[in-house]
């Protein structure tokens, strides 16, 4: 991958690339980067990019301007409609679900950096991440029944595991939104952290991770995002797991750098 990408103004996204962390800006903020179908392809090209380069090792999701995201773009369901009723499901088998299964699939932490409101599916889209760090001043709002319509994004299952059911019924039910800091209390996100340290957290973050065990990383990913499973289920993932990451060059290092006081410097791999 080449970094940085050219910036257009105009390019609904803008996509960096530096020391294996690779940062996607969702680029209309005159529409608070409310998605569209220019808005989802340009996702499926970057995620095309980000899947086939075994460099990138952090993925960070953030909009420009004063918003994360705004959900879907309402004007464009607006002109379609003029045509006549239209088949959401449709959307969300081409567009929506797709993007959600290809970052809970991607081998590698995505945070989210949610740097102001995020509504609808976007408010989906930061809890579909691995981490979501939020300014203070970011507020969240799963408004779907405000515009007649259910739970969707996989908000419906990632609620009720993030915050129970009681919490969920009551986020989703009334469409009220929350700020930055109940979120964080109420484990929707990971952290809310003033908006003057926001980028440098987010840098932080990202880096660290970018200098973790890749594969150890993946494995952690896959194994708390499993549906719920029973305990021996779990035991024996864990066996398997560990098993394989305990013959791997990263075990190997970091065991030799604790053992010499130094940090480990894991591989590419």
């Amino acid at each position: 991958m080449r970094s940085p990408m050219p910036e257009e103004s105009a390019a609904p996204i803008l996509m960096t690339a530096a020391d294996g962390i690779v940062r996607i800006t969702l680029n209309r903020p005159e529409r608070g980067n409310a998605f569209d179908g220019t808005l989802h392809g340009a996702l499926r090209d970057a995620l095309d990019r980000i899947e086939g380069d075994h460099t990138c090792r952090v993925l960070i999701l953030t909009g420009a301007g004063k918003h994360f995201c705004a959900g879907q773009n309402l004007a464009e369901r607006a002109s379609q409609l003029q045509a006549g009723p239209i088949d959401l499901s449709a959307s969300l088998d081409a567009n929506y679900n797709p993007l959600i299964r290809r970052l809970a699939a991607l081998p590698i932490p995505v945070i989210a950096a949610v740097n102001g409101p995020a509504a609808g599916a976007g408010a989906s889209l930061a809890i579909a991440s691995d981490l979501a760090i939020a300014k203070r001043s970011a507020r969240f709002q799963f408004s779907f029944a405000k515009v007649g319509l259910g739970l969707d994004c996989g908000a419906s299952w990632l609620l009720l595991r993030r915050i129970g059911e009681a919490r969920a019924l009551g986020l989703a039910l009334t469409a009220d939104s929350v700020n930055a800091e109940e979120a964080a209390k109420m484990g929707l996100i990971w952290k809310a952290v003033e908006d003057d340290a926001f980028a440098t957290e987010v840098e932080s973050l990202a880096r660290g991770l970018a200098r973790g065990p890749r594969a150890a990383l993946a494995v952690i990913k896959r194994q708390l995002r499993q549906p719920l499973q029973s305990l021996d289920e779990a035991l024996e993932m864990e066996r398997t797991t560990q098993g394989q990451l305990g013959r791997s060059p990263d075990y190997r290092e970091a065991v030799t750098a604790f053992v010499a006081r130094r940090q480990p410097k894991f591989s590419d791999g």
